[in-house]
């Protein structure tokens, strides 16, 4: 497996960023090119583990070690094989995974893990470099169609999916462009738009039908699409978000996060003129630790914010790993993202209380408290910490703390789609309630990763191909090891 004793000779080296000074004036990746070389020493690193872990650590179940040693042997087309069986768009996920597979790298019980997510985006761009990535049309047609609603990771995974089976795939996307929370959630410093553009031309050579400004069960209703097609996909997110409720915060300058990042990324690609939301010369508040809350923080530091402060209800995590956590659990440890190195101040177990208003119904501060967190009868709780309560500056306010399920718009009603208590909607096998309509992503599973929902939209195809033709020769998550270890030995 690549170099005997690479993980002794290299150290664990990622691209270097740019200036936040500088890169804080545009929208552009924050990373320089990383060196050929370099790239060879970082492959060079993953051992030949008994048990490699980060197959596991991975919700696609990518192949890890096989594309390391391929890099590492500068076999880029055997690399890109290897990654594509498993992931339909590494150009994505090697950009914005957090990458569990690194938290379950074995290396990293005593070093730095292996770079895989810089190696997975190094194998996606190499391949379209070098035109090894090219548009592979199913060979023959099943005369079935199949309709995807909504164009977000799921739902584009599914569509890629399908069409390789050989359905009639269209994929339904109410916004003006496809991309769905890639498009207009992740901000473009972190993802470049022009990446999901090559990969929407790439499929669309290939047959997939992309039909977008229409809202299913607005402008097209559900019982046409039930009509016009043998099996529907939802895969539309969960796109309601969780409400602070707090008294004030229907005043004037409080704001749910994709309310802003959205349009950002719509006045960046000319969508629209300006963002109805500034944040320039403002005191803004970030209600939330997570990385929507820190996608707030690097676009209000590119409008020009007066201060940015991040607010936490949990307290602040270690370092590193403590005993209660040990590889190769996630490691709940202190992140700091490219946005936070752009400044904000962080502040951890925080309760927002109260939004302070003026007379013309607008945000100028936001009452909190410090909280201790103890144990009570085996469960985690805190109390407020008595002299804390403080009033913060605030003329802006985004609220960053998750999303509760699908967007309750009626979509699932008008498929005929029973919905659970939770209001995720029922399923077995990503089949619903009517059974000609499947679910991925975010929709089905709740609030989750983007390389989670390609892995929905995935298993989903799966189980629509069985649905169409009976079986399905689509690879599943448990099989396609095997399936690539036969590819290579072929």
């Amino acid at each position: 497996m690549g170099a005997n004793e690479g993980f002794i000779q290299f150290k664990r080296e990622t691209p270097v960023s740019r200036d936040p000074k500088e890169r804080i004036g545009d929208y552009r990746e924050i990373y320089v090119p990383f060196s050929d070389e370099k790239l060879n020493h970082q492959a060079a690193r993953c051992m030949d583990c008994g048990v490699p872990f980060c197959h596991n650590g991975c919700p696609l179940g990518n192949v890890i070690p096989e594309f390391n040693d391929a890099v590492y042997n500068q076999e880029w087309g055997q690399a890109i094989q290897i990654l594509r069986s498993t992931n339909n768009f590494p150009e994505f996920t090697g950009r914005i995974c957090p990458a569990p597979c690194e938290a379950s790298c074995v290396l990293g019980i005593n070093k730095d893990p292996v770079a895989i997510e810089l190696i997975e985006k190094s194998i996606a761009e190499k391949a379209y470099e070098l035109g090894l990535i090219q548009a592979n049309p199913p060979a023959k047609r099943t005369g079935k169609k199949v309709a995807v609603i909504g164009s977000g990771p799921a739902g584009l995974a599914a569509a890629d999916q399908l069409n390789q089976a050989g359905h009639e795939v269209t994929l339904f996307e109410k916004d003006e462009k496809v991309g769905g929370l890639l498009r207009y959630g992740i901000p473009d410093f972190k993802l470049e738009k022009w990446v999901i553009d090559r990969r929407v031309e790439l499929m669309e050579k290939e047959g997939v039908i992309f039909a977008t400004n229409i809202e299913v069960g607005k402008n097209l209703p559900a019982e046409q699409i039930l009509k016009d097609f043998d099996a529907v996909v939802l895969s539309t997110g969960a796109g309601q978000p969780r409400a602070l409720n707090i008294k004030g915060d229907q005043l004037k300058g409080v704001h749910f996060a994709m309310e802003f990042l959205g349009k950002q990324n719509q006045v960046i690609s000319g969508e629209i003129s300006e963002n109805p939301i500034s944040a320039e010369g403002k005191h803004v508040i970030v209600i939330g630790g997570g990385d929507t809350g820190s996608d707030c923080i690097g676009t209000s530091n590119r409008h020009g914010a007066a201060s940015i402060t991040q607010l936490e209800l949990l307290p602040k995590p270690p370092k590193q790993r403590t005993t209660l956590n040990p590889w190769p659990e996630w490691p709940m440890v202190l992140k700091t993202s490219s946005s936070h190195e752009e400044g904000a101040d962080r502040m951890f177990s925080i309760l927002t209380k109260e939004f302070v208003g003026n007379e013309n119904g607008e945000v100028t501060g936001l009452k909190l408290v410090d909280i201790e967190w103890k144990e009570k009868g085996g469960r985690m709780t805190f109390e407020e910490i008595p002299g804390t309560e403080r009033t913060l500056p605030c003329d802006l306010a985004f609220i960053a703390i998750g999303y509760m399920g699908p967007t309750q718009n009626g979509l699932l009603d008008s498929f005929g789609v029973e919905a659970m208590e939770n209001t995720l909607p029922k399923s077995k096998n990503y089949q619903s309630t009517n059974s000609k309509v499947f679910l991925a992503g975010d929709m089905r599973r709740g609030q989750s990763l983007v390389v989670w929902a390609i892995s929905e939209g995935r298993e989903a195809a799966v189980k629509v191909d069985e649905y169409l033709m009976g079986t399905s020769g689509l690879p599943r998550k448990d099989e396609s090891f095997f399936q690539v270890d036969e590819q290579i030995a072929g």
